[in-house]
């Protein structure tokens, strides 16, 4: 094979600046990873030489994770990069996708390194005083800023644990967690960043009113005044993507299919689950925060659904470049980072890539991005030609916590004894991530309606909680 053609293969843009190792050398990877981040980004594809020849690389999976783990604690200061392995001729090779750096100069164990021709080179000392000149004179950018919210009132301890390890007493997370937030960059010298206040901000909208997310269901394929269902969300980023995609499925139908090997009847959105994640992952990381006019909307309509940010595409990419992998450019890298910790981002520069893919093998048409005149960008997903038949009820997509607080529930409880239940003391969190979730979509119920903040209110599970418990048992 060429070198094009592994590209080809591994669907990346044939243009890509690109390091081929044979082999998998954590010392090699580490230099070619901190010279693309001194320039503009890159990948490493090691198992591959320079002519194309692919030799694959023994423990491929054992070396990716080696390299996840080994070459982030060598890299100063910390950033995100993607380590995977795919399958090029039949051999497994190890792909790095090294995003464009935003805090210029970053060194590798003991050195700075820079991309002279086609190869990783160690920088000299002018070179690397300029690069630190350069990043001086650069503004500091929206996420880097401080926040206004208090570390230890205004942060949710639940979504922090998700990202620190070994945090378990509800008392001590923040003290436990603050040394990893500090490496992390979403806090300084005690203080919350912005980046960290949109993260973990319980009450953010209250200091920045811009990232509230609004989605919007229409009865017909036009925009009105006319709603299905209309709803506001704020609150910590990784709760705000859940609720997100909760609303998506909740209100798109489910296509009836039957399996091959079973007359029984299957309901599967009509939407590919990790197309809607991707899309919407993307359009939380890429909008412009900055602007108090800027936003992140969802609109969906009987055939078709629009994920909408502000802010442009990031300088370099363009709506053809989506549709092959390119090298990411993240207007917010520290919000970015945390959600790739959490598993919340698949890809880097290849997100449009499993986009069209996973779409394609639902059979639908392919996606599309535009950017309109208002400097937002759209990405728009649209129903098969042949509208499948839908169920009459559309299934609900249940957060992680609601699918906790389901299987917990026994008749009819009390507030008290489901947050005993789970292990919960913060009421607050409770509330807003478990109880009001469930409710909102149908699957828990009052026993005393007219009377919400009565002291003898308990919950039960609705029939449509019950067929939800079961199916996700299944």
């Amino acid at each position: 094979m060429t070198t094009k053609q592994v590209l080809t293969e591994l669907q990346f843009d044939e243009n890509l600046a690109v390091d081929f190792l044979q082999g998998f050398d954590v010392d090699l990877v580490g230099r070619s990873i901190g010279s693309f981040l001194n320039s503009g980004g890159g990948v490493v594809v090691c198992g591959v030489g320079d002519d194309g020849a692919v030799l694959g690389v023994s423990g491929a999976q054992g070396a990716a994770e080696r390299a996840e783990e080994v070459l982030s604690g060598f890299i100063v200061p910390r950033v995100l990069f993607s380590v995977d392995v795919q399958e090029v001729d039949g051999l497994d090779v190890v792909v790095v996708e090294i995003p464009a750096g935003k805090d210029v100069p970053y060194a590798f164990k003991d050195g700075f390194y820079i991309r002279e021709g086609e190869k990783a080179q160690r920088a000299g000392v002018e070179t690397v005083r300029d690069m630190v000149r350069r990043h001086q004179i650069a503004p500091e950018r929206w996420e880097r800023r401080f926040s206004n919210a208090d570390i230890r009132e205004d942060l949710s301890k639940e979504e922090i644990r998700q990202v620190v390890d070994g945090s378990k007493r509800q008392g001590g997370a923040i003290s436990e967690a603050s040394k990893r937030l500090e490496e992390l960059s979403v806090v300084k010298y005690g203080r919350v960043t912005n980046a960290g206040d949109v993260l973990f901000g319980k009450n953010v909208a209250q200091r920045y009113p811009q990232v509230r997310v609004r989605a919007a269901a229409f009865p017909t394929d036009k925009t009105g005044d006319e709603f299905r269902d209309i709803k506001s969300f704020e609150g910590p980023l990784g709760f705000v993507l859940h609720a997100l995609e909760n609303f998506i499925f909740q209100n798109t139908p489910t296509g009836a299919t039957f399996a091959s090997s079973s007359m029984a009847r299957t309901g599967e959105s009509l939407y590919p689950r990790l197309a809607i994640r991707e899309g919407l992952v993307n359009a939380l990381v890429h909008r412009d925060y900055s602007s108090f006019s800027g936003s992140v909307s969802v609109f969906v309509y009987p055939k078709r659904l629009e994920i909408v940010n502000s802010g442009g595409f990031p300088e370099g990419v363009t709506p053809a470049k989506m549709t092959k992998g390119h090298v990411s450019v993240l207007r917010n890298p520290d919000i970015a980072h945390v959600l790739y910790l959490r598993g919340l981002m698949e890809k880097l520069g290849r997100g449009g890539v499993l986009i069209q893919r996973e779409c394609k093998s639902q059979g639908l048409p392919p996606p599309e991005w535009k950017e309109d005149s208002g400097k937002n960008v759209i990405l728009t997903f649209r129903t098969p030609e042949v509208t499948p038949e839908v169920t009459p009820e559309v299934t609900p997509e249940v957060t992680p916590e609601v699918e906790k607080m389901l299987a917990v529930m026994d008749g009819e409880m009390s507030r008290k004894e489901i947050q005993e239940k789970l292990g919960l003391s913060d009421e607050k969190h409770f509330r807003e991530f478990y109880q009001q979730v469930a409710i909102s979509i149908g699957l828990i119920e009052m026993t005393i309606p007219d009377k919400p903040k009565s002291s003898l209110q308990k919950y039960r599970l609705t029939e449509k909680g019950r067929r939800t418990l079961s199916r996700e048992r299944g």
